[in-house]
């Protein structure tokens, strides 16, 4: 049973929309991507454009791959949909995928690990 966490992030991808929430005590603004699972936890890959870091975040903004159950405070918003500027390397923070923003809706998600965003900072 998926937890109450990971159904938002999971709205919030098929509507492209923003979540705002704290993730190891700092505030975060991110675009969820892609989400499903890695070793058995929930994990989320999201651009996250504003809200803070332990490293700082580069003007622009930073691919992060989050796990749900460190998520705090999640909410959806309105607002832009941000994206990194480059898809060129295999994300390696989801292992199985259960929503990726890149696949039309009612298309069927092949293997295990899928291509489309950037690698991930854990920060």
């Amino acid at each position: 049973m998926p937890s109450p966490t990971y159904l938002l992030f999971r709205r919030a991808i098929l509507a492209r929309r923003q979540v705002v929430c704290t993730y190891r005590g700092r505030r975060r603004e991110l675009c969820p991507h892609i989400l499903g699972h890695t070793s058995g936890e929930e994990k989320v890959l999201a651009f996250q454009f504003g809200g803070e870091s332990a490293k700082g975040l580069p003007p622009g903004g930073q691919w992060r791959c989050l796990a749900l159950a460190e998520v705090e405070e999640a909410d959806i918003r309105d607002g832009p949909w941000h994206e990194g500027r480059s898809h060129l390397r295999t994300q390696l923070c989801i292992e199985v995928v259960d929503v990726d923003v890149n696949v039309p809706r009612g298309r069927r998600l092949g293997g295990a690990r899928k291509d489309p965003p950037a690698s991930a900072s854990k920060s």
